[in-house]
């Protein structure tokens, strides 16, 4: 009799165990509950916020969202409109309109429905936003290419080449300017193009006196011309001894106007070079300095002596004294104007003799100008019978003929 409580208690046990094994919940007061969780989720479930549909129908289109989820649900066909109406509006009004969630009135980013989501609805505001943003801005007119962009050069402005020429001395693409006596440099210059007469083909030999560095020399000098009426050639060269040497080279075409040179040399221990591109309005030179724009009528170092002989040779009685010529004259490294003074008529006593010959004198702008004197024999087709050239510094090369004779 006393075994019998036993059984009972330990089939009370079994039977309990089997019951938690079957996993019926059970509340910590002991009273079973049927679904206690059923409530929690219907009522999750029952009151989902209004935006929840909206969202995921406004996500993909181009308008503002955050408009979308200030209308109620029953109004969802609303919202299309609106958005259009802000992708036609301007540029600026985008910026004004896409405001944040806190400016419109709508739900905090703790929103029940943004958390069943899984997304904070501040993420979400600022990524359809800038998505409406961009849309409505490449929606938009854009503005004119004058305004979008800064001017740029017209077809018309000045070729490349001209830029380096601001660098030179203004007015090297200008041609030939002859002034009268009283008329100054630039002033009542003629307009038509000179006519010409050139020397016959020539080979002068120079003695050469001078001053290079403070130490005085003496020298010999050679100075040949030769044209066969299309083209020339011309070359001067200077040797001493101690001193060394030093020659320039011109060659080019001959035209009406007289010399159109090609290239210009200058050679001491190493050579520098000018070329002349004629169809282009340039020169450009081999030392790596910038080009210069030149016009018609241009020289170079060496030509221009010959070229001044044949202006003079075809019109000595326009050249009186005071006139000036001005010209562009080119060395090997840049391009300056410059001008000549037709100054008295002389009687040169040179090696070659007693020779009547006229006197040029350029005249320099600046302090550290070369300084050139030229006399032209009219008994020898204007050729030059003395050359004198100083530098700032005091050097100089004074050539005096000594001798002449075919080439």
């Amino acid at each position: 009799m006393p075994r019998r409580p036993l059984p009972v208690l330990t089939l009370l046990v079994l039977a309990l165990h089997w019951l938690v094994l079957q996993g019926m919940p059970l509340d910590w007061d002991g009273t079973p509950s049927a679904a206690p969780a059923a409530p929690v989720f219907s009522t999750r479930n029952i009151a989902p916020p209004p935006p929840r549909p909206v969202v995921a129908q406004a996500s993909p289109a181009p308008a503002r969202p955050t408009a979308a989820r200030k209308k109620p649900a029953p109004q969802p066909r609303t919202t299309p409109p609106k958005a259009k109406a802000a992708a036609t509006a301007p540029p600026p009004e985008p910026q004004a309109q896409a405001q944040s969630p806190v400016e419109t009135g709508e739900s905090p980013p703790s929103a029940p429905a943004e958390d069943d989501q899984g997304t904070p609805s501040s993420e979400a505001t600022a990524e359809t936003e800038a998505t409406a943003q961009a849309e409505v801005v490449a929606a938009a007119p854009q503005p004119p290419a004058s305004a979008a962009a800064p001017p740029s050069p017209s077809p018309e402005s000045p070729a490349p080449a001209t830029a380096p020429a601001t660098a030179q001395d203004s007015g090297t693409g200008a041609g030939v300017d002859i002034s009268p006596p009283g008329g100054g440099t630039g002033r009542m210059a003629s307009t038509a193009a000179p006519s010409v007469r050139l020397p016959a083909p020539v080979r002068l030999t120079f003695d050469v006196n001078g001053q290079a560095k403070k130490f005085n020399y003496n020298a010999r000098a050679e100075l040949l011309w030769k044209h066969d009426g299309s083209r020339y050639e011309a070359r001067q060269e200077i040797s001493a001894f101690l001193v060394g040497s030093r020659s320039q080279s011109s060659v080019g075409q001959v035209t009406p106007q007289g010399l159109q040179p090609e290239r210009f040399a200058d050679r001491s221990r190493s050579e520098q070079a000018a070329h002349f591109d004629h169809a282009q309005g340039r020169v450009t030179f081999s030392a790596n300095t910038p080009q210069a724009a030149v016009g018609p009528g241009v020289q170079d170092r060496l030509s221009v002596f010959i070229q001044l002989g044949a202006l003079l040779a075809a019109d000595p009685a326009r050249f009186v004294p005071g006139t000036q010529v001005t010209l562009t004259t080119v060395s090997a490294r840049s391009a300056d104007r410059w001008t000549f003074s037709i100054e008295e008529q002389e009687t040169l006593d040179l090696p070659a003799g007693p020779t009547p010959a006229w006197k040029l004198l350029r005249l320099p702008r600046r302090d550290y100008d070369q300084k050139a004197e030229l006399w032209l024999a009219p008994d020898l087709g204007y050729v030059p019978v003395r050359i004198r050239l100083t530098q700032a510094n005091g050097d100089f090369a004074d050539l005096r003929l000594s001798s002449s004779g075919p080439p």
